[in-house]
């Protein structure tokens, strides 16, 4: 039953979990137990609410991955009527997309989405460390000094927290280029990693998430699917078991190469 409902994005399963033992769940008028299993034609309420579990057990896991261009919000619905990324994702048939992570609105580049909730919801879990990769333009100095600080761990309002990895990529003047990794997705960690040293981010793009890279030739407002081999990296990645098939993918642009995660 918790993977049936957290592959619908219900929530995850251990969410699930909680809401078993809170009584939240019924399954054919009897309040549900952990270990039910759940059979066809089983009628299953959520919190009183009618539940179509049987569409989520049916789905093909799809990816998607979008690039995201400066401007947009990763949210369904904006009360202030900016954009949001949804508005310019394909339709699902059963389910919804479900952001793998977010960017804030100044940050562009790779953002996956998946119909999968249990998926989702390990690709983000702290336990599971996928690194991030980000290429971030820096206004003024940057000596080896800092680059040590930060990848040792700076004190930010929220805990201590450190770049796996600085590399720099090059620039003229003033503006500098380097490649940061991240192994964890707290809010607006790169920028603050930076700004905590008085430095300022010009630009910031995600290029890489987990084994999953940025096409080179995937422009902004577009997105592709992920085909059936890379699915099952990102199956492996996270000790999920694999799907016997998928459906066919539809794709915008060309297919992007994926990457072997870093250690």
């Amino acid at each position: 039953m918790q993977k049936v409902l957290a592959r619908g994005g219900l929530g995850s399963r251990r969410e699930i979990e909680r809401w078993i033992v809170d009584g939240k769940i019924n399954i054919n008028g009897k309040i549900a137990k952990l270990g039910d299993q759940l059979v066809e034609g089983d009628l299953l309420r959520l919190n009183g609410r009618v539940v179509d579990w049987q569409k989520y057990a049916k789905q093909p896991t799809k990816v998607l991955i979008y690039h995201k261009p400066l401007g947009e919000v990763v949210t369904r619905r904006d009360p202030e009527g900016r954009p949001v990324v949804f508005s310019r994702l394909p339709k699902l048939a059963i389910g919804r997309w479900i952001a793998i992570g977010r960017l804030d609105i100044n940050t562009q580049g790779l953002l996956l989405l998946t119909n999968n909730g249990e998926l989702a919801n390990r690709l983000m879990h702290p336990s599971f460390e996928i690194d991030r990769e980000y290429a971030v333009r820096i206004l003024g100095e940057v000596n080896e000094q800092l680059i040590k600080k930060l990848t040792q761990g700076v004190e930010l309002e929220d805990g201590e927290a450190h770049f796996d990895d600085i590399q720099y990529s090059g620039g003229d003047g003033a503006n500098k280029w380097y490649h940061v990794v991240v192994s964890e997705g707290r809010n607006r960690l790169v920028r603050r990693l930076w700004e905590s040293q008085d430095k300022v981010v010009s630009r910031l793009i995600r290029v890489r998430y987990g084994p999953v890279v940025l096409p080179e030739n995937l422009k902004a407002h577009c997105y592709h699917d992920v085909n059936e081999k890379e699915l099952r990296v990102l199956f492996n990645l996270v000790g999920l078991p694999q799907e016997s098939s998928n459906a066919p993918s539809q794709s915008r642009v060309n297919r992007g190469k994926m990457l072997r995660r870093r250690k």
